[in-house]
């Protein structure tokens, strides 16, 4: 069993916006990803990353103990802060908002029923990724990218492109840079490329001077939550036909 310290699973620090990379990277340490737990914890982070931070935390006791320990260290200084005193309706507005929150959750049990292709595995994932990811399958379905390898756009809320890869066995995302930074988290089975392998849990950062072409492991399909703030560039044939249609 690792440390938490030295787990060499966790992307670098990140809060409510990307940074661009200024050196090829892959897995990094959770300690890099502190900045990133403080933000979470204070509820001040970009909803992308909520996503990315909850689904991880889901998969990894390790990394639901260091948000926890965020968490602590938030409500100490939370609670060191001086009352403020609601304005009136305050609380009205409060539970108005909750009623709608959890309407708004009542249509994923019809997708489930209404869904077709997908949707089993779709129901496999962890929550909240599982929410999301039906919610979405409603309105953008799954969009081939080449043999074996399909996406889902999520709607995350957020103004970064998200979206969940679907991985075959074998099978090879096409070689690609990237216009800004990529957070890659492995939800089911695993990939491999240039910088190395990837199981559930773990998060693969690159920045735009990196490239690279995934592969699926051979021992089942892999599920992959990627977060980017910028466009993916592919090279050879894809790259001519992204060129072409303006993409």
């Amino acid at each position: 069993m690792l440390d938490d310290n030295l787990d060499p699973t966790i992307s670098p620090k990140q809060s409510d916006s990307f940074e661009e990379c200024a050196k090829p990277m892959g897995k990094a340490t959770i300690n890099d990803f502190g900045e990133i737990y403080s933000s979470y914890a204070a509820g001040c982070l970009d909803p992308a990353f909520c996503l990315l931070v909850e689904t991880q935390a889901a998969l990894r006791p390790d990394v639901q103990r260091a948000v926890a320990r965020a968490e602590t260290i938030a409500g100490v200084f939370f609670e060191s802060e001086e009352m403020a005193t609601l304005s009136a309706g305050a609380a009205d507005k409060a539970l108005a908002l909750i009623d709608a929150y959890e309407a708004g959750e009542r249509p994923v049990a019809q997708a489930v029923k209404l869904a077709g292709e997908g949707l089993d595995e779709l129901l496999e994932l962890p929550e909240p990724l599982r929410e999301t990811a039906l919610h979405s399958y409603q309105t953008h379905k799954w969009q081939g990218l080449t043999q074996g390898i399909r996406r889902l756009r999520l709607d995350a809320g957020s103004e970064a492109e998200v979206e969940l890869y679907r991985i075959e066995p074998g099978c090879t995302v096409p070689k690609h840079s990237h216009h800004g930074s990529e957070f890659t988290l492995v939800v089911a089975g695993g990939f491999s490329d240039e910088s190395g392998s990837f199981g559930p849990g773990d998060i693969s950062l690159k920045g735009p001077e990196d490239t690279h072409q995934p592969t699926g492991d051979m021992d089942g399909v892999c599920y992959a939550l990627a977060i980017r703030d910028g466009g993916l560039k592919f090279t050879g044939v894809m790259g001519l036909i992204q060129r072409l249609v303006g993409q």
